[in-house]
């Protein structure tokens, strides 16, 4: 490689080969799988927000520490890990179909992605009320403003609030460490399950499945799992550790 070659060479062009590779597609024929035949109380959706294929680079993606590009060039993008879907095509989704009169719908966000959750939401037929979850991922990403270590689940109402209702202590900050990328901590699934106990629920672009929830998206289990609070999981990592 002359030097002029080289001079050309930028971190994005010596990865964009793979990224392609590595962009998921969505399998169906149709966008999306049919929803159910049934009408819910509350809703709990984490849509796959796409980011135009915008993608993160960490230090080896800069020319001066990774020479050459000698190394390997870490990259991540959201795409990476499921197909994503722009706004125009979440909005199509018809979740007007399987909310009640009488609904919450709580939708996970991201700062970047803030206005459209709420332009989303009012096209689902909700209106927006307020911020309900903070979560404190415990580890920050780069950010052109701040660092990011912050996601959000935004609430938004149709009709009146479901009764009857449940526990009024949940807290809004959830501080949990990051798990496996998209992973949103179940503490958050517990509160509202503890808030609304005798509602029909479901979670749209579910990636668990929960007991007492319904669910909806491509990549669901077969097996129900319970929501495990983070008090019971501290109980049962120490009974495991009194055990071995």
């Amino acid at each position: 490689m002359n030097e002029n070659e080289e001079n050309h060479i930028s971190g994005y062009s010596k990865y964009n080969p793979e990224a392609k590779l590595r962009t998921k597609k969505n399998p169906l024929a149709e966008l999306y799988p049919k929803l159910p035949n049934r009408k819910y109380d509350i809703i709990y959706a984490d849509p796959p927000w796409d980011y135009g294929g915008k993608m993160q680079y960490d230090k080896s993606s800069i020319k001066t520490i990774n020479t050459g590009f000698e190394k390997n060039v870490f990259i991540s993008a959201a795409n990476f890990k499921y197909p994503t879907v722009k706004l125009s095509d979440l909005k199509k989704l018809d979740v007007q179909s399987i909310s009640e009169d009488n609904c919450i719908l709580f939708m996970w966000t991201t700062g970047p992605q803030m206005a459209n959750s709420i332009e989303l939401g009012e096209a689902w037929g909700f209106e927006y009320k307020t911020v309900a979850f903070v979560w404190d991922k415990q580890v920050h990403n780069p950010g052109r403003y701040t660092l990011s270590q912050t996601e959000f689940v935004l609430a938004f109402k149709k009709g009146k609030f479901p009764t009857p209702r449940g526990a009024r202590n949940i807290k809004q900050l959830v501080s949990v460490h990051r798990g496996e990328h998209s992973e949103k901590p179940e503490i958050v699934i517990d509160g509202i399950t503890k808030m609304f106990p005798a509602q029909k629920k479901i979670e749209l672009f579910a990636r668990r499945n929960y007991i007492d929830w319904d669910n909806w998206g491509l990549e669901i289990p077969n097996e129900k799992v319970k929501i495990l609070s983070q008090i019971e999981k501290e109980i049962e990592q120490d009974l495991f550790e009194l055990k071995y």
